[in-house]
């Protein structure tokens, strides 16, 4: 039961969640400009998202260097167990995403939806396997919060629409900005085992001192962003729910920078919080183009 559940947290359930929000983002975009909708396309390009996924955050723990243990106090017959398990996940979903995108092909995939298909994919793969491997050279957070903000849903969108709109540029900016502060956020309680295995994570690459003012900056900007999108046409009942969160995303600035001060960091609260904001304004946001 251990095995199983050191897998599952493998999987990273929390990306998984947000990139399910993400594509029902792009759907519900879709929908709110009243454009047609395909529910078996809508299912096939799912699957194929969460499966690619998947397959990603096991392939990342699959390579990651020996001299970093998969979990605390292993044994090598634990790891080795762990590896191959992951391995033959990894196996298992690339075959599904293969069959999942002949039956995507049979039923009519647009250029564009083909596009940003091959960029998911390339991103996935540049994420988590060498001799890239983002995830441990500075660029890992910023290759998922362009995954799970500005792809993702534009693959959704695309797989119904085959073409793009400027909407998802407008949406897509500023929650790339709440989602890269995110992933910042989760750089911090780690810090001291990153730097003993000299992982270039995105809070070692800028450093503590940068850090908080991006963070800061980031959420600060998204929410201007969102603010600015009446001035380019996008009527105001579409984006004020999503300042409904904002006393949630000044309370996560207000506490980052009193752990920045010096004050007692409760890193699982702030993990929770920040997690709160990005969740609740993607939800938000994707509930309100749902119902529209």
């Amino acid at each position: 039961m251990t095995r199983i559940k050191n897998l599952l947290s493998f999987s990273q359930p929390l990306l998984l969640a947000l990139a399910s929000v993400s594509y029902f983002l792009g759907i519900g975009i879709a929908r709110y400009l009243g454009l047609a909708e395909n529910l078996l396309i809508f299912g096939l390009g799912f699957g194929w998202v969460i499966l690619l996924l998947l397959a990603m955050n096991l392939l990342a723990v699959y390579f990651r260097p020996y001299n970093e243990p998969l979990i605390e106090k292993e044994t090598i017959v634990e790891r080795n167990w762990l590896r191959a398990a992951a391995f033959q996940i990894v196996v298992v979903s690339l075959g599904a995403v293969a069959l999942l995108t002949v039956f995507l092909f049979q039923n009519g995939l647009a250029p564009t939806a083909i596009f940003f298909a091959t960029l998911i994919l390339l991103a996935s793969f540049a994420y988590a396997l060498p001799p890239l491997r983002f995830i441990t050279n500075g660029f890992g957070e910023l290759t998922l919060a362009i995954l799970l903000a500005a792809l993702i849903p534009a693959f959704g969108f695309t797989l119904q629409t085959g073409e793009i709109h400027r909407l998802l540029g407008a949406v897509a900016f500023p929650l790339t900005a709440l989602t890269l502060a995110f992933f910042l956020i989760l750089n911090f309680p780690s810090f001291a085992e990153d730097t003993k295995y000299e992982r270039r994570t995105l809070l070692m690459r800028i450093g503590w001192e940068r850090a908080v003012p991006l963070h800061h900056f980031l959420i600060l900007s998204a929410y201007l962003l969102f603010a600015a999108m009446p001035l380019i046409g996008f009527p105001w009942a579409v984006i004020w729910p999503v300042f409904l969160v904002m006393p949630f995303a000044l309370f996560q600035i207000y506490w980052m920078q009193q752990v920045a001060l010096g004050a007692s960091p409760n890193w699982k609260f702030l993990i929770a919080l920040a997690s709160t904001v990005l969740g609740l304004t993607a939800y938000i946001l994707t509930i309100t183009f749902w119902i529209r």
